[in-house]
Formats: structure tokens, sequence, C-alpha cells
């Protein structure tokens, strides 16, 4: 006998309910597949993702020492290698670390099939000029994720473990940094900025349930400066330069999603007008 499909308005709150179990269970199984996937190539995640932005010869910091030395700049982007060693000091510790980098990378190389499952979970409740105007939602969403990403990688992180991991409070301290504050710090830049780009998308759904309008988003444009600046101390090393790095594209996405945001209003305005007309 053929399984009965039932329509959107036709499924009780219990089946709804079903529909998001299985769609959550089909995004954790790919993320654990990922994760194996990942679990496997060690040696690439950690030696060369990973412990990158520790040596000196890691891309950002041959970049940022171009410059200093074109302007005739000294800078602590040249030198040979950073002051500071990584180390494990539980038992488990590199095991652990192991398992929850390679659940992360799932995750992240993940995201759009985890997006793809929510969109399949949401898309039937949607009208289908909705449908329609939303198509490359997976595409978009996706691609300022993985910007978000690379930008966390190539600029966050190295200034955030150049700066931290060279400080000193005296001589007399050395930084022996624990694996897992490292790996944490890695991930936490990588992961916050892939989902601060993620600000556009953010709007765009805002702004079709009515929460927010362009006029909301130039009015309080100064205190979104903030909170911007705010962000960037967190997740970058408390100095000025660092934090200008990190607050400049979120300025810039927070500028297009004022755009987005006007458009979107004006779609709604039109459709209003279309409707009424046809009555």
């Amino acid at each position: 006998m053929a399984k009965v499909t039932k329509s959107p308005d036709e499924m009780s709150f219990l089946d709804h309910l079903e529909e998001l179990r299985w769609h959550l269970i089909r995004s954790t199984l790919a993320v654990v597949i990922i994760g194996c996937v990942a679990f496997t190539m060690r040696s690439f995640i950690f030696d060369t993702l990973l412990f990158g932005p520790k040596n000196l010869d890691f891309p950002t910091y041959r970049f940022f020492c171009n410059v200093a030395t074109f302007f005739g700049i000294n800078s602590e982007f040249c030198g040979d290698e950073l002051p500071f060693t990584i180390q494990s000091r539980l038992m488990a510790g590199q095991f652990s670390a192991h398992i929850w980098t390679s659940i992360w990378a799932g995750v992240i190389v993940g995201f759009p099939y985890i997006l793809w499952e929510m969109w399949r979970f949401i898309s039937p409740g949607l009208h289908k000029n909705e449908r329609k105007h939303s198509r490359g939602f997976i595409l978009v969403a996706s691609s300022l994720f993985f910007i978000g990403v690379l930008f966390g990688y190539y600029v966050v992180a190295p200034l955030s473990i150049n700066f931290l991991g060279t400080y000193q409070v005296s001589q007399e301290v050395t930084n022996e940094i624990d694996l897992a504050s490292y790996v944490g710090t890695v991930r936490a830049a990588v992961i916050a900025c892939g989902i601060m780009f993620e600000l556009p998308i953010i709007i765009y759904f805002l702004t079709k349930v009515g929460l927010v309008t362009p006029e909301i988003l130039k009015k309080y444009r100064k205190i979104a400066l903030v909170i911007v600046l705010i962000l960037s101390a967190v997740i970058t090393p408390p100095d000025v330069a660092s934090q200008i790095v990190v607050a400049i594209p979120v300025l810039i996405l927070y500028q297009v999603s004022i755009y987005i945001s006007k458009l979107v209003l004006k779609r709604e305005v039109k459709k209003e007008k279309e409707l009424k007309n046809a009555k």
C-alpha cells in the first residue's frame, strides 16, 4: 500500500514534530559521516590547518611582514617562530581534542546540507512566490558562511594567536598553551565569523516577518556599531587594530543588510498592491 503524503495544512503538531525529527536525524548523520572522514585525516587537520596559524610562514603573517617591510617598519610578524609551545595536560586531552575537532569539522563542511534539511522543513509552509524568491537561499547562506569561516581562519585566528601567544606579563613566565585552549581559540574565531557573516540572511527573514525595517536599521546604526565593536573585542585579541579588521567587514554586511531590507519591503508593498488590485 502506497504511503499517503499529507499537505502541510493537513499535518498535526505531532506530524510536524515527526517531520522535524527526521530532518534533524539526517543532519546529525551527515555531520557524523563527515566527522568520521575528518577523524581519519588527523595529520592534515591538526598539522596543516589548526597548527598552521602557529607558524610564522602562515600566509597572513607573510602578508603583514611584506607590508611592514615595504614601509620600512619593524614587525613581529617577520620573526622566525612564535614564542610558545602547545601541550596536553590531561590523559585524554589529545584524544578528546581529536574527537571534538572532527565533529566541528563535520558541522562546518556539512553546513550546506544542514541548511538544505532546514529548508526542506520550512519551505512547504511558504507561499509559491516566497519559495520562488528564496531559491538561492542555500547557495547564498552557505557562501556567506564559508567566506566568514575563511575570514576567521586567515585573519582573526592568526591575529589572536599571534597576540595572545606572544603576550607576557613578565620574562619569568613562559607561554605553554594547553591544546584544548589553542584549538578552542581557532574554533571560536572560525565559527563566530561564519555566523556573523550570516547577518544579511538574518535581516532578510526578520524583514519578511515584519520585525525589522530599513528605517529601524538606519536609526540604530550607531548602536549596531557599538555592538559590532563589542563582538569584535570578544572574538579578537584586545588590540585596536584587530578589532577594526573584524569590525570593517561586519559594518559592510550591516550596510548590505539595510539594502536587502529595502528590497524585501519593496516587494512586500508591491505584493500588497497586486492583491488589492486583484480584488
